[in-house]
């Protein structure tokens, strides 16, 4: 479930290993930004995968990336057999920078490799055997999915699911924007996942190691000329 691995890929053909790279950013950036870093990484959870099945509209898309990311959740997944997702950077605040977003050509393919990688496949869907999501437990690997505006879940999403949940509603109005469901949604999985484990995040010290040193990297302007400074003054061994 954790992504990154001991040696940052800059480029195919520059490598730098984390601990080499957070020795050496810790002369570039300031405190402030250090602890930053380090305070977000610590509080990451890989354990829980955002999909998003078919959204046209950009601006619900961003909305929803811009909440996971706030609340620790860095995985996101799009599946685009329609038209192409362009965020809106206007919504995300610059959230694209800290989250990676893997794209998929079909439903299919998407769904399959988080089943291989153990997730339990939760999508909203307004059905009357649908669960209320208080009733789903969490603290098992986890992707939320959200369908479209129009249609919500495809025919296909909806026979690889493992759950499907509503979203309790008191009003008329049958249904929240996509953006505000995945705010609620994603919100009741920390909470969920914070009362039965005490903590949302699930990363370990070593992981959390190689994630600062990750967004150290991220933080740094021109991060491959700076590779080939610290390798050409031998300040850094070649990986």
């Amino acid at each position: 479930m954790f992504p990154y691995r001991e040696v940052i890929h800059v480029q195919p053909n520059k490598k730098i290993h984390h601990l080499d790279l957070i020795k050496k950013a810790e002369q570039i950036l300031t405190s402030e930004r250090q602890k930053k870093i380090r305070k977000v990484a610590v509080e990451r959870c890989f354990a829980v995968q955002v999909v998003l099945e078919n959204i046209y509209d950009r601006g619900n898309a961003s909305a929803v990336m811009r909440t996971a990311e706030a609340l620790g959740f860095t995985q996101f997944n799009l599946i685009e057999t329609g038209e192409k997702f362009k965020n809106a950077n206007r919504v995300t605040q610059g959230a694209e920078k800290w989250i990676d977003v893997n794209k998929w050509k079909t439903t299919g393919d998407c769904i399959q490799n988080l089943k291989k990688n153990g997730y339990q496949i939760v999508v909203t869907h307004l059905d009357e055997r649908a669960k209320p999501i208080s009733e789903i437990d969490f603290s098992k690997p986890t992707a939320f999915v959200l369908g479209n505006e129009k249609d919500g879940i495809s025919a296909e999403m909806m026979g690889l699911a493992d759950y499907k949940v509503i979203i309790p509603m008191s009003g008329f109005v049958q249904s929240f924007n996509i953006s505000v469901a995945g705010a609620l949604g994603l919100y009741h999985i920390y909470q969920d996942r914070c009362q039965r484990l005490g903590k949302c995040a699930d990363v370990s010290v070593e992981q959390t190691e190689i994630l600062t040193a990750e967004y150290y990297a991220r933080s740094i302007d021109s991060l491959d000329k700076q590779i080939e400074i610290w390798l050409g003054r031998g300040e850094i061994k070649k990986v």
